[in-house]
């Protein structure tokens, strides 16, 4: 009879075969129409938020919010009306160490070529440099190069 074996682990994939994201890149949300958000990767953040505009509920399983393309902060004319489920609503604590509920969404995201669906918090983030937050839940998978930007997307 055999004794019984360790389990065995599963390869992990080599980190040179991971995709690297800058601290900082350009997202795309092509379902919603939104291309071009300066989303900034947090690995000290386990969510991903995305600032909104006049968030308001439609029905007790949507929401309906306004995303802002404002690079200048001041220009409001590249507004996309978005629509979508509402995933969750959890506790979240914000950047100043408060807690609120929060709405969570799905959505699709890419990043050069990288694509996949994530969840974001719809949050308030206009005293923020970056309208979106990219947390660890999202970055997995992807390697961030704390000391350079756009490495997947242009500047």
């Amino acid at each position: 009879m055999q004794a019984p074996t360790a389990k065995a682990k599963r390869p992990r994939t080599a980190l040179r075969e991971r995709p690297v994201i800058g601290w900082v890149e350009n997202v795309d949300l092509p379902e919603w129409r939104v291309f071009g958000l300066r989303a900034k990767a947090d690995t000290g953040a386990r969510s991903s938020a995305l600032h909104v505009y006049n968030l308001r509920e439609d029905g007790p399983r949507h929401v309906l919010f306004d995303v802002v393309i404002d690079a200048d902060r001041g220009n409001h004319r590249h507004r996309h009306d978005v629509r979508a489920r509402i995933a969750r609503r959890a506790r979240v604590r914000s950047s100043n160490g408060q807690y609120e509920v929060r709405v969570f969404v799905k959505a699709r995201i890419r990043i050069g070529e990288v694509e996949r669906e994530i969840e974001l918090s719809l949050a308030d983030r206009r005293e923020m440099t970056h309208r979106m937050l990219l947390g660890r839940t999202s970055l997995k998978g992807l390697l961030v190069d704390a000391s350079r930007r756009y490495l997947l997307s242009e500047e």
